[in-house]
């Protein structure tokens, strides 16, 4: 026979909401919807023209379909500028990981100490980082000319800003007790580094690495728009050209290209999460 044991429910106390936190949900609430509609209407958004412009979409997609799949014309050398795409994205991200992870080192409160060089560093980490990809691109198109380099070295500039912060945070949320005990037995910043600090976030940079791989290789595809290389030059060509089937072509080699990056990419960081 089973017991019954009946438990005495107690009263939750009602919440006592504040007068200053409804007043400032209400004031973040109102902020939030002005934006919005500042947002809305400097943008000329108006869901009438897209639909009222429905036949232009149907005119577009009639001449991009069906895609052109002339095998030694169009689909056998777009696999070439995917493969030289897919280099650049590669390239990029790993040529930017030292200078990533020294600029990372110094601009981390957790080893580096010092105000100025924190400063000074997360300062470059911005800068890289708040100026886009295709705009470093066309810097290095005026430096060294057209092709796949100046979009290798733009991905690599723009990368270290990205990694770089996303790495200095990682290395910010690690546990500080043994931080806070390496330094009280007399260890410098490169020894709390070295012994403590990165040992602990290695899956973590590992993983952001694999990402960054995988949002790069589908930027050098944006980088062919100035001249930087890869299908993405070929793209823009086609679509200046009016030829849309063939650029609808590209446009399904680049969507398979990006889902393999992509399944290669998230399966390596389950492996990496199960070690």
């Amino acid at each position: 026979m089973t017991e019954l044991t009946s438990v005495a429910r107690l009263a939750v106390p009602p919440r006592r909401w504040r007068t200053s936190s409804v007043v400032a949900t209400v004031v973040v609430l109102a902020a939030v919807v002005a934006l919005h509609v500042y947002a809305w209407r400097k943008t000329d958004f108006s869901l009438g023209e897209l639909v009222t412009g429905w036949h232009g979409m149907v005119d577009f997609l009639g001449d991009a379909f069906p895609p052109d799949l002339s095998w030694d014309e169009i689909v056998h050398p777009a696999i070439g500028y995917c493969l030289v795409t897919l280099s650049m994205g590669i390239l990029g991200t790993t040529l930017s990981v030292p200078f990533a992870l020294v600029l990372a080192l110094l601009g981390a409160r957790t080893t580096q100490r010092n105000a100025i060089v924190y400063q000074v560093a997360r300062g470059i980490l911005s800068l890289f980082r708040a100026v886009p990809n295709f705009v470093w691109a066309l810097v290095f198109v005026t430096a060294v000319g057209l092709g796949s380099f100046p979009g290798v070295l733009a991905i690599l500039v723009h990368n270290i800003g990205v990694m770089g912060k996303l790495w200095s945070e990682a290395m910010e949320e690690v546990d500080q007790g043994p931080v806070e005990a390496l330094r009280s037995a007399g260890a410098n910043s490169l020894q709390t580094a070295t012994h403590v600090v990165l040992p602990s976030v290695v899956p973590q940079f590992v993983s952001l690495f694999l990402y960054r791989i995988d949002v790069n290789v589908r930027d050098s595809v944006m980088l062919g728009i100035v001249g930087a290389g890869g299908i993405g030059f070929y793209l823009t060509q086609a679509i200046q050209e009016f030829n849309f089937d063939v650029m609808m072509t590209y446009i399904l080699m680049v969507l398979v290209m990006v889902i393999a990056v992509d399944l290669l990419s998230a399966a390596l960081r389950r492996r990496l999460a199960d070690a």
